[in-house]
């Protein structure tokens, strides 16, 4: 444990490398079934994710929705404003085939897409409830095609699933009546949420192939480098001067989600146009993928001991 404090995240991080590791080496390892495999491949994160929301649900108080829905909707608008941005530009400037290898589809589909399992680990480790509640809107909203097809003018051919939404919700909110109706609840289940943190780490790293960031290629790691740098730091003045937090959330949501891989497939199904560029999109959105993961809590660690956070306040810092 001493050893994890000195590592940036290293709860999480570790346990992330650790199992990324294994499954890009001896994937074999993870997948001999049973109790093994549910519990440390990323067959398992679904359910361990679900127990950490409902977990940190009873912490939070029905009050504080509002200050929730304020905190979730600028990450989510920020986020999705500078994937936006960038891609249409590249698309202005340079059509189709984009620049530097880079095309609107896989800047869009990296940028407005946020892995919401990193996200509320790194809230549950260094925000509060409302930053953690956070997450189901973020989830229920940026993962998937929706944005992506919203930003490339194809909005109209795109939905969000009603029961999507409401499955994305429930454990928390279930969490979050338990906690409100007896206090009891809360000093019992909180603590699990935080417990399970490098469980959820090793999960999350049993789902990445470090060779998704050889596949691609210089291209793939710079739209890594643009979703964290150049995304994080837009949010960031967002998170800062709107919300009038310390920053430590835009970083978190800085990542590119899991489920973006699919996206550029998703969207070329709507519109074939983009067909041809599918396979190189989908390959710099893995390298993204990948990168932003070991990146993101990384510099969001580093940003806590700067400007502090809730749980980790910098001295004389009221937040």
């Amino acid at each position: 444990m001493k050893f994890f404090s000195k590592i940036p995240a290293g709860l999480m991080v570790i346990p992330l490398l650790l199992g990324s590791i294994i499954n890009t080496f001896i994937p074999g390892a993870l997948a001999i079934g049973g109790l093994t495999t549910a519990l440390f491949s990323s067959a398992g994160s679904s359910t361990a994710l679900g127990i950490q929301l409902f977990c940190l649900g009873t912490t939070l108080n029905v009050k504080d929705m509002p200050t929730v829905i304020k905190r979730g909707g600028v990450l989510l608008i920020a986020k999705f404003a500078i994937g936006t941005i960038i891609g249409i530009a590249i698309g202005k400037f340079f059509g189709f085939a984009g620049f530097l290898g880079l095309t609107s589809l896989s800047v869009i589909s990296a940028v407005t897409n946020d892995n919401g399992s990193i996200f509320l680990t790194l809230m549950a480790e260094y925000g509060d409830e409302k930053d953690v509640a956070c997450m189901p809107l973020l989830a229920a909203i940026n993962d998937g095609p929706f944005l992506t097809l919203v930003a490339l003018g194809a909005s109209g051919l795109a939905s969000i699933p009603f029961m999507a939404l409401v499955a994305a919700i429930i454990p928390t909110a279930l969490g979050m009546l338990l906690g409100n109706i007896d206090k009891s609840f809360k000093e019992f289940f909180a603590p699990m949420g935080t417990a399970i943190i490098p469980l959820i780490g090793f999960m999350l790293g049993a789902g990445i192939n470090l060779g998704n960031i050889f596949a691609g290629g210089i291209s793939g790691v710079l739209l890594g480098l643009i979703t964290v740098f150049i995304g994080g730091g837009f949010i960031l003045i967002f998170d800062r001067f709107v919300s009038k937090r310390p920053g430590y959330a835009a970083w978190g949501v800085s990542t590119t989600a899991g489920n973006a891989v699919a996206v550029p497939a998703a969207v070329a199904l709507v519109d074939p146009s983009w067909t041809n560029y599918v396979g190189d999109a989908t390959a710099q959105v893995a390298a993204s993928v990948v990168l932003s993961a070991i990146l993101v809590p990384i510099v969001t660690s580093w940003w806590v001991k700067k400007f502090g956070s809730p749980k980790k306040p910098k001295e004389g810092l009221a937040l």
